[in-house]
């Protein structure tokens, strides 16, 4: 017999979810496999007529119907998905999108229709802030930003056409650490829904519905896939809002490969003991920056004494290895310089892999309703870096940050 999903350790879920003994075997040998072979299929047969016409009346998944609806590869990540989620309840789900930023926008949609309004954290994630300034607005919906950490002024945010909200916390540049069940409270009480990337943290370090959110979206290229090499996004909802996530998605015609779901099964499995790797090494990192004479600030949550530690020691129960860092004074050529003397740490934007990358920090250009550097903070100290910890012996990452910060101070 099954243990009840709710009895069950987030790092035993990850070893059982979504290994249902029909998905794992045949009818004869139900469970007889470890993991849901690849389902490659475009094509659902029947029986006869009569079971055709009845293919359309059921809509969920372990219904087989056509191959836009999945099969067991993708219904097995979808489910191990949901079970990570507590709030996600009993008739809640997960839909899985070919990207990240096609899950934000399957959620966005969802929630708001032309006319609307949809207010934006302006520590935001690049592609989202694109998504609002081009599609949306096209599509009618207008977006205001809003100051992540300003309870008051979100709530004076709201109008009567507010229907949707989009939070990230901690943000994925400057790492500011929202109050989630207080922000989701209010937008509750306005009649907004609550859509959070929860990317950084997952399932595993902030339990999103739990906390009060509506809609949970994750880019499973990062921490799930775990290892650079599959493009997937996930949005998971509890009873209200799941049902009509799945209405738009299949609308708009969304579905992943059962390969790239089949990869990212296999990096769910290690993502647990990944993330508690690449948080101890990323906290290594971080306090020996801390000691560093040209770096200004550490923007890691994680650091007791940073930026939104409070929060996030109030709220989450894991980290992982992104955060970011401002360099005292100095200019963009030299903290060019800084990275491209690095060795270990590949340039790239992605993060939430097995190596380390890093990618430069100037996030002022692209804030609507917050300054950088922010207030208070001196105006020299506008450039930084942004760094995703992997698996790497952590002495051999700080070496090399060692040579980068030797560059930065020659130029």
């Amino acid at each position: 017999m099954k243990a009840p999903v709710d009895k069950l350790s987030p790092a035993t879920r990850l070893t059982t979810a979504g290994r249902r003994p029909e998905w794992t075997g045949t009818a004869d040998q139900p469970g007889a496999v470890v993991n849901p072979p690849v389902w490659r299929s475009s094509t659902h047969l029947y029986a006869d007529t009569a079971a055709l016409k009845a293919g359309p009346r059921t809509n969920a998944d372990g219904r087989f119907y056509y191959g836009r609806r999945g099969a067991p590869t993708q219904w097995a990540l979808a489910e191990a998905l949901t079970e990570l989620e507590p709030g996600a309840g009993p008739d809640g789900g997960t839909m899985l999108y070919p990207s990240g930023v096609a899950a934000i926008a399957g959620a966005l949609m969802t929630a708001i229709r032309p006319g609307d309004v949809l207010l934006m954290t302006d520590n935001a994630y690049d592609p989202s802030r694109a998504l609002a300034r081009g599609w949306l607005a096209q599509w009618g919906v207008e977006t205001r930003w809003f100051d992540p950490l300003d309870l008051a002024g979100f709530g004076a945010a709201f109008c009567d056409r507010t229907r949707a909200v989009l939070l990230e916390s901690p943000g994925s540049l400057t790492m500011e650490v929202q109050d989630v069940p207080a922000l989701a409270a209010i937008a509750r009480q306005n009649g907004a829904c609550t859509v959070l990337d929860n990317t950084w943290a997952s399932p595993l370090g902030l339990a999103a519905l739990s906390h009060g959110v509506d809609i949970a979206v994750m880019s499973l290229t990062k921490h799930v896939g775990g290892h650079s090499d599959l493009m997937l996004g996930s949005a998971t909802a509890g009873a209200h809002w799941y049902g009509k996530l799945r209405h738009t998605a299949q609308a708009l015609g969304q579905v992943v490969s059962p390969d790239d779901a089949a990869l990212a099964l296999r990096g769910l499995r290690s993502m647990g003991v990944r993330l508690e790797r690449e948080t101890a090494s990323a906290l290594t990192l971080a306090r020996w920056l801390e000691s560093r004479p040209e770096v200004a600030r550490v923007l890691c949550p994680m650091l007791p004494g940073a930026p939104g530690h409070d929060l996030w020691a109030r709220d989450f129960t894991g980290g992982c290895g992104l955060f970011s860092l401002v360099l005292k004074g100095g200019t963009a050529a030299a903290r060019d310089a800084l990275i491209d003397a690095l060795a270990l740490f590949g340039i790239g934007y992605s993060w939430g892999g097995f190596e380390s990358l890093v990618t430069p920090l100037d996030p002022g250009p692209s804030r609507s309703a917050t300054p950088w550097p922010p207030a208070g903070a001196d105006p020299a100290d506008r450039f930084g870096l942004r760094l995703s910890i992997g698996l790497e012996d952590p002495a051999d990452l700080i070496a090399d940050l060692e040579r980068g910060l030797a560059a930065w101070n020659a130029a």
